[in-house]
């Protein structure tokens, strides 16, 4: 169980460390356990990227592993069991059930 990557487009800037402010692009999939049906972008209309502090526990903690092996300007698949999503709760307001595998498409934008 965990956190695996598949780099879609090689970074060239710094990798973050924990404590780091990033921002990321993301758009999550997983809806109703399907990993073709998306239930959340950043590249919605009305969202924006979205930022975090890195290894804090704000995020998933696919999220918090996954992100950290990232390098800036990286876009990357992170396919996170249920573990390290959102686990036997779900996320029900966005369609995913309880102990669903999800994938979300990456893209670190800034580190701070």
């Amino acid at each position: 169980m965990g956190v695996t990557k598949e780099i879609l487009r090689e970074g060239q800037g710094s990798r973050p460390m924990p404590g780091n402010t990033v921002t990321v692009h993301c758009t999550g999939y997983g809806k109703d356990r399907d990993l073709s049906q998306k239930f959340w972008s950043t590249k919605d209309p009305g969202q924006a990227p979205f930022s975090f502090t890195i290894g804090q526990g704000q995020v998933i903690k696919g999220w918090d592993e996954g992100v950290l092996n990232m390098n800036l300007g990286e876009i990357a698949r992170l396919h996170c069991s249920p573990d390290y999503a959102y686990g036997s709760g779900g996320f029900p307001a966005w369609g995913i059930q309880p102990n669903s595998e999800l994938v979300f498409e990456i893209e670190v934008l800034a580190v701070r």
